[in-house]
């Protein structure tokens, strides 16, 4: 399987310094900022550094430092807003890939939501 990047992406963009962003925490590989539209009271994006579109390109492409970098940099974005099983209630984190996930950005992203009860995730159509 070939993954063809689109580097006009919004999020490509953003790892550019051409739009602004409020970052809550960059690390070598990884940069996490707020969600301009939240979904509740904690939501912060997480994107990989690297021109990746999906987390499936991400695992097969991608180093181990970066892996290495990414996953901790979600464990770390999630102690810093409180959510964590130890200082919080939990917390979702989801990712969309591809048209059948409603992926709305061709750069993987995580969204890290919390702060209170999230309901379902999906229900039946």
């Amino acid at each position: 399987m070939s993954y063809t990047y689109d580097d006009k992406n919004i999020f490509a963009k953003i790892l550019r310094g051409e739009i602004p962003n409020t970052t809550v925490l960059e690390t070598q590989h990884s940069l996490a900022f707020r969600d301009l539209y939240p979904q509740a009271p904690t939501h912060v994006l997480v994107i990989p550094k690297g021109a990746y579109v999906s987390y499936d390109h991400f695992a097969a492409e991608a180093s181990e430092d970066e892996i290495v970098d990414f996953t901790r940099a979600i464990g770390e974005v999630c102690r810093l807003e409180g959510v964590t099983l130890t200082a919080g209630n939990g917390f979702r984190m989801i990712s969309n890939a591809g048209e059948d996930g409603v992926q709305e950005v061709p750069h993987l992203h995580v969204h890290i939501l919390g702060g209170r009860p999230l309901g379902l995730m999906l229900t039946q159509a």
